[in-house]
């Protein structure tokens, strides 16, 4: 009997083995931990597949603003040029948009950038984190008004955005599909570098390796 406990555990183990991931970033700057969310599958799976297949390990941050956020997924940037400017490369592929109600732009959020296609779908390898900054109900409103065509923020976003911050004009126009759970304060230090006038830092920004946080199992 505990043999076939075992075998219905590791199966389990198995069908469930991108769920509840957290992936650990080593940057040139420091470690930052993501933990991915089970209610965007479809781009949990493919940055668990890119990880896996050690897509990012060696690319830059291609692009930061301060009290926005940071970016990568340009493979092209393994080997890069000084002053080049970096986006356009990475996977031919796209990901449908996976909008939740729960998930949006606060700070420390990761999500996958897009081009201006009209589904909203997802870049295959972009993705950022939100660094953001603190807002008043004032200037939500006049985010609403001036960024978001007059559609409301939600109230229990704006509370969040009032507290920690984040980038509330993103809100379901990009999907969020994790956040950091720890390594902000590496976060901060490479959305506040120098940056050149394509806002790529003027010192590069490695991504040395993602590695998948192992799981336990008990028994």
């Amino acid at each position: 009997m505990k043999y076939v406990v075992l075998l219905l555990c590791v199966m389990l183990a198995l069908t469930a083995d991108a769920r509840n991931r957290k992936v650990k970033i080593v940057t040139s700057k420091g470690t930052i931990v993501v933990k991915l969310s089970d209610k965007t599958p479809l781009h949990r799976n493919n940055f668990v597949k890119l990880v896996k297949q050690k897509y990012y390990n060696g690319i830059l941050f291609h692009r930061v603003i301060k009290e926005f956020m940071i970016q990568a997924g340009d493979d092209s940037t393994k080997n890069p040029v000084p002053g080049k400017r970096y986006g356009s490369g990475g996977l031919s592929y796209k990901i449908p948009a996976e909008f939740d109600s729960s998930l949006f732009h606060k700070r420390g959020v990761l999500a996958a950038a897009r081009d201006n296609n009209p589904e909203k779908a997802s870049s295959g390898s972009h993705f950022y984190i939100v660094q953001g900054k603190k807002f008043t109900d004032s200037t939500l409103n006049e985010v609403e008004v001036k960024r978001m065509g007059g559609r409301k923020i939600p109230e229990r976003y704006r509370a969040v955005y009032k507290s920690i911050g984040g980038a509330p004009h993103l809100d379901q126009n990009y999907t969020v599909f994790g956040e950091v759970v720890k390594g902000m304060q590496v976060v901060d230090t490479i959305a506040q570098m120098e940056r050149d006038q394509y806002d790529r830092p003027k010192e590069d920004v490695r991504i040395i390796r993602m590695k998948l946080k192992r799981k336990f199992l008990f028994f």
